[in-house]
């Protein structure tokens, strides 16, 4: 089955990087950077979304990625689907973090549930077929929301049609250039549709 074992963000400063996700959120080496110098402008079409297990813990770790550098793009705050809030990360990556609980269950913890990957698709059902033929399995589908079934995987998929994943983003949908992103993963390496690169995990 096919598994992303760590996404890497290139960035003008790998050092700087490295030491603002080690402060802000502790996700060891699932997010990796090396350094690029790559034209890109606006949205570059992805966000990185921390599923936690109560919204005293998305608080939490918004509060640290701030203090870290991070820029507010939508506050903390509760909506139809939990709690949540999302940043702009000072290499410009886009991330969520948030939860469906609404109430606590316990002291806040900085422990991250889950990393899914949300990549913007120009045809979502056009990109959905590539990665099936590529042998991902859909676990949800719906309108312009994919969301592929990878259980034991480090980091999740998911697809979003463009517009609507910059509108939960907080942002504009205009974007030009390299997304400055390379997942990894055994089934690399190739680039999709939308010009994602997948690269060998052993990379």
């Amino acid at each position: 089955m096919t598994s992303i074992e760590f996404i890497t963000l290139e960035v003008p400063d790998p050092a700087a990087a490295a030491a603002f996700y080690d402060a802000a959120f502790g996700l060891g080496s699932r997010v990796r950077t090396r350094p690029s110098d790559a034209a890109t402008t606006g949205f570059r079409g992805f966000t990185v979304s921390l599923i936690v297990s109560q919204p005293s813990t998305v608080s939490s770790l918004i509060g640290t990625a701030v203090e870290a550098g991070a820029t507010p793009l939508k506050p903390v705050q509760k909506s139809i689907w939990g709690y949540g809030g999302v940043v702009q990360a000072p290499d410009g990556a886009i991330w969520k973090v948030a939860t469906s609980a609404r109430k606590e269950t316990g002291p806040a913890t900085r422990q991250v549930e889950k990393i899914v990957l949300l990549m913007a698709a120009a045809d979502v059902g056009a990109s959905k077929r590539f990665y099936v033929d590529r042998g991902l399995a859909v676990g949800k589908s719906f309108g312009k929301y994919v969301e592929f079934a990878m259980p034991s995987s480090p980091v999740q998929l998911g697809l979003y049609g463009r517009r609507a994943l910059a509108k939960d983003a907080g942002v504009s949908p205009d974007g030009t250039g390299s997304h400055r992103l390379a997942i990894g993963s055994h089934a690399g390496p190739f680039t999709d549709p939308d010009g994602f690169e997948w690269e060998a995990a052993s990379a």
